[in-house]
Parts: C-alpha cells; structure tokens; sequence
C-alpha cells in the first residue's frame, strides 16, 4: 500500500487511545487531534510530533488533506459530529455507543449510505483473541442448542469519574444512560452477537451509590428469539471493581468467561486434549499473556485498510445499533414496569 491514511481524532480522552494506535499503523500518520481542552491539545503537541491540533472541529473538518476521523466526544454528539464529517468527506470511525438512541444513529447510517464513505463503530471486545473461538463453538453448534446466559459487570466507578471535565457521564442527555450505557455496552454488544437477535426485555434500574441523573445498577431478563434467556447486569457500585461474567450454556456445553480470561470450556463428547489446550492458551487472559491485547488497535487499522481497499469496515452502523436499542429497551422496560418487546 503506498498512500499514507492521514488520521484525526475528535476527542482526547478515550480518543488519545486511537491516536496511538493511528501512530502504530504502517498505512497511516496521526495528522490532526481537536478538542475543547486546551491542555489536552498541547499534551497531544507534546506527545505527537508535528500533529495539528484543533479547538474548533469546523476547522479541523474544513482541512482538505483529513482522510478519517475517530469519533471520541461525549456519546450524544456522535451523531451529529458523524455525519458532519461524513458530509465534508472524512469517513468515520466512531466510539461507542454508536450514539445514545438509535433513531440518531440511523443518522449516521443514511450519511454513510448517501456520502458513499465509511463509517465503523467501535466495539473492540469483540476481537478480544478468546471471543473468536468462542463465537466459532457457538456458530459451528459445538453447545448444541443455546438455552442460558449470565453477563455481568460489576465494575466501580467513583463519584469524581462522574463529576470530572464538564460532567457529561451520568447524564441522559450526553451519556444517555450510566452503567448500562456507558459501562456494559460492550457487554451487550457481545450478548447479542454470541446468543442471537432478542425478543425482549424485561428490566428494573436505579441510582444506588452515586450522584447522577442516571442509573448506576440494571438488572434484566432478556429473552432471545431462539427460545433462549439470559440475566444481565451492569452496577458502577461494586467494590473494588469485581468482573465481567460472560458465560454461554447450551444443551452439548458451557463456556465461561470473565472479560478475556477463559474460566470453563465443557463440550459433551469433546476432545480432551482440546478443552486443556483452550484453557491453557485463553485462561490467563491479556494479564497473563500480553500478545492477546488487541483492543482499538484492531478496528482502527481495520478502517485504515477499509478506506485503502475500498471494502467496508468489520462493524458498521447496523450493526452496531442493535446494542443502543437493547440498552434503551432496558430503560423503557425499567421506567414502565413492563416487558419490551424488540
């Protein structure tokens, strides 16, 4: 590949992950960073030889040179922020979630569609090294018919997580939601994509341990179309910030997980060799074994050479709304007292 992707960054604070991995990239250069925070722009100055930094995104949009720009602001202005890049000709890498409804990302959806250009989404746990034989075992029928699923996140966050920088998390309006959305949406983005479309949820929430606006602690049934269930959790409020349960049984096996870590492979009739070998290879998790840490590094190479290959990028708007709309399920179910049908 010959042409150099020149890369933006809209948003330093998870976005400062995607300037890394732009740096690591042999098909690119970290070209531009944009954000409100002046001290944040001269971090990046500092850190980014020779990258231009931007207070104002109008500015950095109307650069003609920008090939992509990552989405990293707060989650209720990717939509907008999304399809105004879309519209000045940058395709788009967007942070999770894609947005805070899914009305609003189908916004980003009909740009992508009208515009021709890019637009991925990220959900990086997805390529976590354990979750692609994970999801082969499913998909191959390895468990047979799926019947329950447990995940949870039982992180911590403190009161000075929410009251930090101009205090967007924990807000509906720019969060969208609090545990659920900002915390377990990956956790639900793997759910669907491992367990099937959902049929429907049913949901109780509520502020526990914090002040915020939003809800620290969800707790729902979600039933799959398949016939399968499964719980899901998602708490800010567990001490000292415990795991992320993601466990899959079925009527031939069982698979638990905590995050990227194996903790059981049990397959009825399954070669033993290979249960160890799993076990050996996925039990120690990124800790134990630093080759498996893929994370953002991944989808924004993945975009990189989606722009120079002329394909699409593994996750696109679509898909990546299905998480968004089982989150806000669980909120209207949560605030009616009623199972939501999807």
């Amino acid at each position: 590949m010959g042409k150099k992707i020149k890369y933006a960054v809209a948003g330093l604070g998870v976005g400062k992950t995607h300037c890394d991995a732009a740096c690591q990239s042999k098909n690119a250069e970290l070209f531009a960073v944009c954000d409100l925070q002046a001290d944040r722009l001269e971090a990046a100055k500092a850190k980014y030889n020779g990258v231009l930094a931007y207070e104002s995104y109008a500015e950095m949009l109307a650069n003609p040179e920008i090939d992509i720009i990552s989405v990293c602001t707060p989650s209720g202005l990717h939509a907008d922020m999304a399809v105004q890049a879309l519209e000045t000709g940058k395709h788009v890498l967007i942070e999770k979630p894609i947005d805070i409804s899914a009305e609003r990302a189908m916004l980003i959806e009909q740009a992508r569609v009208r515009t021709g250009l890019k637009a991925g989404v990220i959900h990086q746990n997805r390529f976590n090294a354990v979750m692609k034989p994970v999801k082969e075992a499913i998909s191959d029928g390895k468990l047979g018919k799926l019947i329950l699923g447990n995940f949870a996140v039982k992180w911590l966050r403190e009161q000075d997580y929410y009251n930090a920088g101009d205090g967007w998390r924990g807000t509906w309006a720019m969060d969208g939601g609090g545990s659920l959305m900002n915390q377990a949406v990956h956790t639900v983005d793997i759910m669907q994509w491992l367990m099937g479309d959902v049929h429907s949820v049913s949901s109780s929430m509520g502020v526990y341990n914090h002040e915020i606006e939003t809800e620290d602690l969800t707790v729902s049934i979600i039933k799959f179309k398949s016939g399968a269930v499964a719980t899901l959790t998602s708490s800010t409020c567990c001490y000292p910030g415990i795991s992320t349960d993601i466990q899959v049984y079925g009527s031939n096996g069982s698979i638990e997980l905590d995050g990227d870590c194996l903790k059981l492979w049990k397959i009825i009739g399954g070669d033993a060799f290979e249960e160890s070998e799993m076990l050996e290879s996925y039990g120690g998790g990124n800790a134990a074994n630093p080759s498996l840490v893929l994370g953002h590094a991944v989808q924004i190479e993945d975009i990189i050479t989606a722009v120079l290959e002329d394909r699409e990028p593994l996750i696109m708007p679509l898909e990546a709304i299905k998480s968004v709309s089982i989150v806000n399920a669980v909120y209207k179910s949560a605030r009616s007292g009623a199972e939501i049908i999807l």
